[in-house]
């Protein structure tokens, strides 16, 4: 298992965290996502390396943007 961490910018409520989820965990080989509202951490695990672009992807998918490391 391979995980890697972000961190989101913008979110404000359950309702956001639920949407950066939803969007996370449809992407292909995403076993586990965790997302906390206060830190605004996001946790990806895979079965192989984390494909980082397609969940920077995710992010934006669910009206979000992924801090720059």
């Amino acid at each position: 298992m391979h995980t890697a961490t972000y961190t989101v910018v913008g979110m404000t409520c359950g309702h956001c965290v639920n949407a950066v989820t939803d969007e996370v965990s449809q992407v292909p080989g995403v076993t586990a996502v965790d997302v906390d509202l206060a830190s605004g951490g996001l946790s990806v695990t895979c079965e192989a390396p984390v494909d980082e672009t397609a969940v920077r992807a995710a992010v934006e998918e669910a009206g979000y943007e992924v801090a720059a490391r």
